[in-house]
């Protein structure tokens, strides 16, 4: 295919451009005190990926997601043919072939993906390995884990793009999604013909009239689809809870707890160590499992081990193994935990609880990579991925002289740090509902949801115990339960009696009585405002008037 005739050289490019050569600092031009931006010559925007995130959500709510991905497909097709036209009107490409292969080395420049292209594969106009895909990442983050490719905007940019190229219609398809749980994305572009049927499904997200029929879809059906949804969304969930890997049940709605994800997923990404730190019960092997799970090494085993629940004197026993009469009762050799999770994860837990003497050669095998058995003089290699978690303040440790500092800086290449319970309270009612539901399906019990006394009760209490306090507290509600609502009267004695409402005193004022109900409704609502104010019988601006008044902290 031809292109048109070649424009007056930019800056910094030669007449016979290639891809490769691509610039960020030579397409994209701004005055450093603000105003227009552009891109290869045309009016961009720039936008926080969490607020595109956010957006994705609330189309996805609205909408129901077959809609949203046709609207952001739809977009991202005008997207890349616009791209496309842009590029080839900017730039004086060598060939065609150049301005072709430009829209990936794109993908990257904007931000978007880190691009790697994929050669031998067959008759595709185009396959690549995405990388850092900003659609797999905000999907996983705002609406969880999918079970179909995600990256709607991506791939409609690669299909606008190599449509505007071919002049013809061209269809990008996500072969395996990282918003499905895979460690990277994979994309291949081919024309309807060749796809066959397997491009079938995806055709009406390039159909103009889908968005239109969707909308009509919400207005007649919207409530019937709400509930239908509610109740499939729970019985997936609670399959999920019974059959998938622990890091399934990890819930991420507080900013502390989405950071730590956040880290997490990208530690996957390599190998090195990670050390995982918070008080009992917040959650530290979950953490561990994902940063497993989204490795390389999710294929190969996962081993944890209670640093603090093993004697001292069988540490290195348990942790590097040993030989036949290597001691009293070593009858056999016997393979330690290191040789165990060959080629897969070690979550060495409570690691600040070591002995001293197992502390030295623990340092030697990260260093090394060989670990040496109980009673034998040579080494063995070890392929494994370590992970350590301490609710210890493992730098006051070393300060005492009871942890080795070189040691503790080994351990911390990535740090995870997690909150207690009480200050990610985003996450409460999402973590009781989600134990409600496994429970209920594990016990056979009738109640299915929190009234609002114990909704209001669960988001107060401080949880010492953290998240296993609250699991507990959960089951012990399934117990007490009767009916299909488990009150408040359902909960452990130590948790009601807190939310139970105070005797009234003389001389309390009616502003504090008021106060202290309102934020009970607000943190029972979850913090939405609107539903707030529809449950204690006022506007929703009268709501934010006294949140305001009530200074900065509060509103």
């Amino acid at each position: 295919m031809s292109i048109r005739a070649k424009p007056r050289t930019p800056p910094g490019y030669r007449v016979d451009m290639r891809a490769a050569e691509l610039r960020l600092d030579a397409l994209l031009d701004f005055a450093p005190d603000g105003g227009l931006i552009t891109f290869a010559g045309r009016r961009a925007l720039i936008f926080d990926a969490v607020a595109l995130g956010l957006l994705r959500q609330q189309l996805v709510e609205l909408l129901g997601l077959a809609a949203a991905r046709g609207v952001l497909t739809r977009f991202g097709y005008a997207h890349g043919w616009r791209t496309a036209e842009a590029m080839r009107d900017a730039l004086p490409w060598a060939e065609a072939r150049e301005w072709r292969i430009a829209g990936g080395r794109l993908h990257r420049l904007q931000g978007l993906v880190r691009f790697e292209p994929v050669d031998d594969v067959g008759d595709a106009r185009a396959a690549a390995r995405w990388i850092d895909s900003f659609e797999a990442e905000q999907h996983r983050l705002h609406l969880g884990p999918a079970d179909a490719p995600v990256c709607w905007s991506l791939t409609g940019f690669a299909s606008g793009y190599l449509s505007a190229v071919h002049q013809t219609p061209i269809y990008a398809l996500e072969i395996r999604c990282a918003g499905c749980g895979a460690a990277d994305c994979r994309m291949e572009a081919r024309t309807a013909a060749q796809w066959g049927p397997r491009v079938e499904p995806v055709l009406a997200d390039y159909d103009p009239d889908c968005l239109d029929a969707a909308l009509r879809a919400v207005q007649s059906r919207l409530l019937d689809a709400e509930a239908a949804l509610g109740r499939t969304r729970r019985a997936v969930e609670a399959a999920q809870a019974r059959s998938a890997p622990p890091v399934q049940g990890l819930v991420a709605k507080s900013p502390q707890m989405q950071r730590a994800v956040q880290i997490a997923r990208r530690a996957a990404r390599v190998d090195s160590t990670v050390l995982v730190t918070g008080p009992s019960g917040s959650g530290k092997e979950r953490i561990a499992r994902l940063v497993h799970d989204a490795s390389r090494r999710a294929e190969g085993p996962f081993v944890a081990v209670n640093c603090g629940a093993i004697p001292d004197t069988l540490v290195e026993s348990e942790l590097f193994g040993h030989a036949r009469g290597a001691f009293t009762g070593a009858s056999t050799d016997r393979l330690g935990l290191f040789e165990a999770a060959e080629r897969g994860t070690l979550l060495l837990d409570e690691v600040g609880e070591l002995p001293p003497q197992v502390q030295v050669k623990l340092l030697r095998v990260l260093q090394e990579r060989r670990v040496r058995r109980v009673g034998e003089t040579t080494d063995r290699p070890v392929d494994v991925r370590i992970v350590a978690a301490t609710h210890r303040d493992l730098q006051a440790e070393v300060a005492a002289g009871r942890f080795r500092e070189d040691l503790f800086y080994r351990l911390r290449v990535v740090r995870i740090a997690l909150a207690p319970l009480a200050e990610r309270r985003a996450d409460i009612l999402p973590l009781a509902r989600r134990f409600l539901e496994t429970l209920r399906a594990e016990m056979g019990c009738p109640a299915e949801r929190f009234d609002h006394g114990a909704v209001a009760a669960l988001s107060g209490w401080r949880w010492p115990g953290n998240v296993r306090e609250l699991r507990n507290a959960v089951e012990f509600a399934l117990v007490m339960a009767r009916g299909e609502a488990i009150t408040l009267a359902d909960l452990p004695p130590e948790i009601a009696a807190a939310a139970a409402p105070a005797a009234p005193r003389g001389s309390e004022r009616l502003a504090d009585v008021e106060r202290a109900h309102i934020e009970a409704v607000l943190a029972a609502a979850e913090g939405n405002r609107t539903a707030a104010a529809g449950r204690l019988g006022i506007g929703v601006s009268t709501l934010y008037r006294k949140l305001k008044a009530w200074g900065p902290e509060d509103s």
